[in-house]
């Protein structure tokens, strides 16, 4: 082959047809290893579709409206006391204890903001989706406002005063960058849903653009319940994306009726694994009952996420056991007319309202892609959680997405978190060109 010009005098082919000709071989090979370079030192914006933040809970007092303050100071003894228990039956305290020494300075950035953005950055995150803490960091909202909001044994004006504390704080948290921080507020909608309409709308104005619901609702009215339609249509009204996040499950039936006083470990052999694996169902019944409730096809633009499922490579199953009750007239005609009011089957809906916050994720689930939706799919870190990717995240990345389709890759990462979520790209970008990692982590 003859010698390739240089300088001024080097060819430009544009057609590449022409440029692989013999006598420009040596130079087409050239322009593909210069592009794959280039391509490889991209940086990904990435987006974590699951972080908590919340105070200690002794330090949401200033966030209480003062008529709760006396409440607030009986109150938290008691809680820290059985976050302690709980904490000691539910994570195995040598373990986390172990986890959270070489780390506990960072892990105050799950309520102090110059921690918190020296973590985003470690992980390469440009912007986050927040939501309220549990026991881990014992930074939970109080009376039971917390992750896990259930209404059992709650008294609801105090879980009110609580979810409202939280709220106040988090929009200040959220106020130091609302690009990068997508605040979700504690919404106790099952007590009263005028409350929750005028809370989501203060919400709004105060720069949350999500809410939280309850993932169990007891004695209440479940979520196909036309009386909750005025929470649905202020949610759609303003933009506010619904969550519901796994963790809450019957308790007390898998650890005992007085758990967390009392263990009953030795008793009820198994109990963790029970709920392991029935907690993901607890997670997804929300949107079992509005999926066939007909909640988004009242409300065609009204998003819900649920987050931290664990177990992604159960949704294809649970979507085909809804569609195939959907699709198959003659199998339940006898049962009667229970879709006429759908204009689609549930998995269509699912597409179109919904998106599943993968904290957590294994790699086999994300190869499943195809089956349970690409486009439905955002990755998150679980930070503060031992059980999250963080401080390992950058590992993580390259362990898990080796070899991985690029284009998929940038849409799970990031790409399908930012247009669900009305994210600004291009402020997001400029952040990530500073901290993303780089797209190198798709290499085998």
């Amino acid at each position: 082959l003859p010698r390739l010009p240089s300088g001024k005098d080097r060819p430009i082919v544009d057609d590449p047809v022409v440029a692989c000709g013999p006598e420009h071989y040596v130079f087409f090979t050239f322009v593909i290893t210069y592009q794959e370079e280039i391509t490889m030192s991209e940086r990904l914006l990435v987006v974590s579709t699951d972080c908590h933040a919340g105070l200690p809970i002794s330090e949401y007092k200033p966030y209480v409206e003062t008529k709760y303050h006396d409440f607030i100071d009986m109150a938290v003894d008691v809680q820290v006391d059985m976050m302690d228990k709980a904490e000691a039956q539910f994570l195995i305290k040598d373990i986390n204890d172990a986890w959270r020494a070489p780390i506990k300075q960072a892990l105050t950035g799950a309520w102090d903001y110059k921690e918190r953005s020296k973590m985003l950055a470690d992980d390469g995150i440009a912007a986050e989706v927040i939501f309220p803490d549990g026991i881990t960091e014992q930074n939970t909202p109080p009376f039971g406002a917390g992750l896990g909001l259930s209404p059992k044994d709650a008294v609801p004006e105090l879980q009110w005063a609580g979810a409202m504390a939280h709220n106040r704080w988090l929009s200040e948290l959220v106020a130091n960058d609302p690009k990068r921080h997508f605040g979700v507020a504690s919404i106790p909608l099952l007590f009263d849903v005028d409350q929750a309409v005028e809370a989501a709308r203060w919400c709004h104005e105060n720069g949350l653009k999500g809410v939280m619901l309850p993932t169990m609702w007891g004695e209440h009215a479940a979520y196909h319940d036309r009386k909750y339609d005025p929470f649905w249509a202020v949610c759609e009204d303003l933009g506010i994306v619904v969550h519901f996040h796994s963790g809450p499950a019957p308790l007390n039936e898998y650890f005992g009726a007085e758990f967390p006083m009392v263990d009953s470990s030795e008793t009820l052999p198994g109990a963790m694994g029970c709920y392991v694996s029935e907690v993901m169902f607890w997670l997804f019944r929300p949107l079992t009952f509005m999926l066939w409730g007909g909640v988004f096809e009242r409300f065609p633009k009204l998003q819900a996420m649920v987050v931290e499922g664990g177990t992604m490579f159960m949704v294809p199953s649970w979507l085909r056991l809804l569609d195939h009750n959907y699709t198959d007239i003659h199998f339940s005609a006898k049962l009667g007319d229970f879709r006429s009011h759908l204009s689609m089957a549930p998995s269509e809906y699912f597409a179109r309202n919904c998106g599943i916050g993968a904290s957590c994720v294994p790699r086999r689930d994300l190869d499943l892609k195809e089956q349970i939706g690409l486009k439905q799919i955002m990755w998150g870190s679980d930070f503060p959680h031992p059980e999250g990717t963080w401080p390992n995240t950058a590992d993580y990345f390259s362990k898990t997405f080796a070899g991985f389709p690029v284009d998929d890759g940038k849409a799970i990462l990031g790409g399908n978190a930012t247009e669900f979520y009305g994210m600004d790209e291009g402020y997001l970008r400029s952040v990530a060109d500073e901290i993303g990692p780089q797209v190198s982590i798709f290499n085998k």
